[in-house]
């Protein structure tokens, strides 16, 4: 028996995953057990629960796959800092500090942290982790493989040549981009630049550019050079992070787009400033689109391979995953669900399983629900011990016909069921949900549940025996069930769906099939009985600032603390009025 721990950690969601014999046992981000959005400390809450989860121990683990190699990247940040210095000085002073007292010691802290021995690790390189992430759970047998983030080691991207033939997998690296040229850095810069926290608020940025036109392209063609075969070059005159621990762009780029948003500050995409922010987005957008198209195309010509995979946190952007999914250049595109920092964790697990140990490949990927559950006696045994006030509904129909009736009739419930999410989506096991046809919906999520800002977008959870109604979306492509693709909402979805419809049209489509996610699938069945539709808004369950709920205590603190009516979990219905329980 095969056992391989995967781990990322120390930028950010630092995230542990269990490769048992070919089989994801489990994976989860550090966040979901510390409470820390983005944590990036060593994994060892999520490690404890995914060795739990398999009722095994340190000593029973074959490998440890650490999902990158710290003495290359230590040589990537010495090497900057030198060359930049004397402006790096401040940049090298932290540097060294992080690097000389925790992190080129990787090695010690993981057999002093997590009772590993030296014999057990194994260090990937970072764009390798990201890249077997995608592939040995995607349904191919040969692909293209392309990884796009802000930067591993060296490499800011990289395509693969992969394929699997009896049994045995090779995954070639046929070219690669290096540091300081990323297009992941640049979307992070003008993340900043926009005012949102870099690692945190690029999705801002893609809902924001929506509400404007690419009017500064002008401007960006000093910025960023794209060329034919998708590699970028950034002018460094624009941009800080060689050599400033603390900024990511300079004053150069401000002359050029104009003054920078002051983080936190009131924005309005509609006019004035905001108007100018939403333009500069749409343009970053624009750019991110063009860019990865071109690497596409490239990776096509490249490998010859039919179907390709997505991995990096440029990955996450579903604009630009629509367009590549769209533009015929492939048979069919994957992306794995995790596929920033978090899903290198898993990567290097499946590799070292897989390639190195010869386990067989695991299955395709359909759902990602690796995160811990509740047993339904365990979650009502909470309740009661809290004394909260709760509704216990056995049947299933029973339960999912009432929680179909509140959401009819316009109320917002939290769905808590089975196992949380791998990746920063809720799919329907840790949800918020709502009627997609209330005009104030969104309003009203956005404001007094959610507290986050109103240019955001909400996404749709649609019935795949209807998908093609409400969107121009093939029900069978493989990036709609885990919510990375947007699609244009179809004149009737624009008419009837306001509450998920953004303002350009289109809606980040959760395509849901029942032999994948039958629990969520059966509460959309009883919807659409109810209402004839059979779609609903669909958000994480969480507030602002925090990571998506793990538990049920953290499930009840949302509705205490938000303008949530209900909360749906497990067999339970736990609402503010009720004052006594139903056996």
């Amino acid at each position: 028996m095969s056992v391989v721990l995967g781990l990322s950690a120390h930028f950010h969601d630092s995230a542990a995953a269990l490769v048992v014999d070919g089989t994801i046992v489990a994976a989860a981000q550090e966040e979901r057990f510390s409470r820390t959005k983005h944590d990036a400390r060593l994994p060892l809450d999520a490690t404890a629960f995914c060795l739990a989860q398999a009722g095994l121990t340190m000593a029973d683990v074959d490998h440890v796959a650490f999902y990158e190699k710290p003495l290359k990247k230590f040589e990537r940040v010495l090497v900057t800092q030198l060359r930049e210095f004397p402006r790096s000085g401040g940049a090298f002073g932290r540097a060294m500090g992080r690097w000389l007292t925790r992190r080129l010691w990787q090695k010690s802290e993981l057999c002093l942290e997590l009772g590993a021995s030296p014999e057990q690790l194994l260090f990937l390189d970072h764009h390798l982790s990201h890249a077997a992430s995608a592939y040995l759970v995607s349904p191919f047998d040969r692909a293209a493989v392309l990884t796009v983030d802000g930067v591993g080691e060296w490499a800011s991207t990289t395509i693969y040549d992969a394929a699997t033939c009896d049994g045995r997998t090779r995954i070639d690296g046929v070219e690669e981009q290096r540091f300081p040229h990323s297009i992941g850095l640049l979307y992070s810069a003008l993340t900043a630049y926009l005012g949102f926290r870099v690692n945190n608020g690029e999705y801002k940025v893609m809902g924001l550019a929506s509400y404007g036109q690419p009017r500064f392209e002008a401007e960006f063609a000093k910025l960023v050079h794209i060329d034919e075969d998708g590699s970028v070059r950034l002018d460094p005159r624009y941009f800080a992070y060689r050599h400033s621990a603390t900024r990511s762009f300079t004053p150069a780029l401000e002359a050029l787009l104009g003054p920078a948003r002051a983080p936190g500050s009131p924005l309005e995409p509609t006019h004035g400033e905001g108007a100018r922010f939403a333009d500069v987005a749409a343009t970053l957008q624009r750019v991110t689109e063009r860019a990865m198209l071109a690497l596409a195309r490239r990776a096509r010509e490249r490998t010859g391979a039919p179907n390709l995979c997505l991995a990096g946190g440029v990955a996450l952007n579903s604009v630009a995953n629509h367009a590549i999914a769209r533009s015929g250049l492939f048979e069919q595109v994957f992306v794995q669900p995790a596929a920033g920092d978090a899903g290198g964790a898993l990567g290097a697990a499946l590799y070292v399983d897989h390639v190195l140990c010869g386990s067989r490949r695991p299955a395709p990927m359909t759902d990602a629900f690796l995160g811990r559950g509740f047993d339904p006696d365990e979650v009502r045994r909470f309740f009661v011990d809290c004394r909260v006030p709760h509704a216990h509904l056995r049947d299933p129909d029973v339960f999912d016909r009432e929680v179909a009736r509140r959401l009819a009739r316009g109320e917002v419930g939290g769905w808590f069921q089975g196992r949380f999410e791998w990746g920063p989506r809720a799919l329907g096991h840790r949800s918020i949900l709502a009627d997609a046809r209330g005009p104030g919906v969104a309003d009203r999520v956005n404001r007094r549940i959610k507290f986050r800002e109103p240019f955001r977008p909400f996404a749709p959870a649609v019935r795949a025996s209807e998908a093609s109604r409400w969107f121009d979306v093939d029900p069978g492509d493989l990036l709609s069930p885990f919510m990375l693709s947007v699609a244009p909402v179809t004149e009737e979805g624009r008419r009837v769906l306001p509450a998920i419809t953004h303002v350009d049209g289109t809606a980040r489509v959760q395509v849901v099939r029942a032999e994948h996610n039958p629990r969520f699938a059966r509460l959309l069945d009883a919807f659409a009985a109810q209402t004839g539709v059979g779609v609903l808004l669909n958000t994480s369950m969480n507030l602002r600032g925090e990571p998506l709920c793990a538990t049920p205590a953290e499930a009840y603190g949302v509705l205490q603390r938000s303008g949530l009516d209900f909360l749906a979990i497990e067999d339970l219905i736990v609402t503010k009025k009720e004052r006594r329980h139903a056996a």
